[in-house]
């Protein structure tokens, strides 16, 4: 019967849009925890390595350029983007959804130069990579969350690239925005994101507080 023969159909597109809802052992999930866990470890290790060299060597504190606190803003700004985006998505809203992309894109490139000021203005003050170890361990783990900031870029940069392209007839933006796959990783690259600005007010705020206690 016409009632019955859609029932299996229905159950089987229920079941593939849970397994990707359900998405905690998903393998994309799992790579990206797994991801996530080892940046985390590795910056820990960096800041750990900061202090100790810090106290061993009796060396005296840095004190980021206020650039830095304004960054910042622009990375939270950035994670707002890309919240909207999410939400866009889930609404179909097309034009929102690749402006809110676009946004995100926009302003990681605003922070990116901007920390090309920061940089810039360390060396003003006379500070290098290799002006004391303190120093050094300031270049490297600010130059290695600028990295995964670029890494970043060609999945958003991916997303709003299909997105302009697929999003041209109303066939083609209903298979877009009902493809669980890619709400999958619209999710992932949402939390990709937000590490990331968390992980930048994670720096700030250690490197600010260990230039108080002196």
């Amino acid at each position: 019967m016409p009632g019955q023969s859609n029932t299996p159909a229905n159950h089987k597109t229920e079941e593939g849009y849970n397994e990707y809802q359900s998405f905690a052992f998903h393998p994309y999930n799992v790579l990206l925890i797994l991801s996530l866990f080892g940046i985390t470890a590795m910056f820990l290790a960096f800041t750990a390595a900061f202090v100790y060299t810090r106290v061993q060597s009796d060396l005296p504190p840095l004190r980021l350029p206020n650039i830095f606190i304004f960054n910042t803003l622009i990375l939270l700004g950035s994670s707002a983007t890309m919240i909207w985006a999410k939400r866009s998505y889930q609404a179909d809203q097309t034009q929102n959804y690749q402006r809110a992309l676009m946004a995100t894109m926009g302003i990681s490139f605003l922070f990116m130069v901007l920390q090309g000021v920061g940089w810039y203005q360390l060396f003003s003050n006379q500070i290098y990579i290799h002006s004391d170890n303190s120093a050094g361990y300031l270049y490297v783990i600010s130059a290695l969350h600028f990295a995964h900031v670029i890494a970043g870029l060609p999945f958003l940069g991916l997303f709003l690239w299909t997105a302009r392209k697929r999003m041209k007839e109303p066939v083609s933006v209903l298979v877009y925005f009902s493809d669980p796959e890619k709400r999958l990783k619209l999710r992932l690259l949402t939390i990709y994101w937000h590490f990331l600005d968390g992980l930048w007010i994670y720096l700030v705020i250690f490197f600010y507080l260990n230039y108080l206690f002196r």
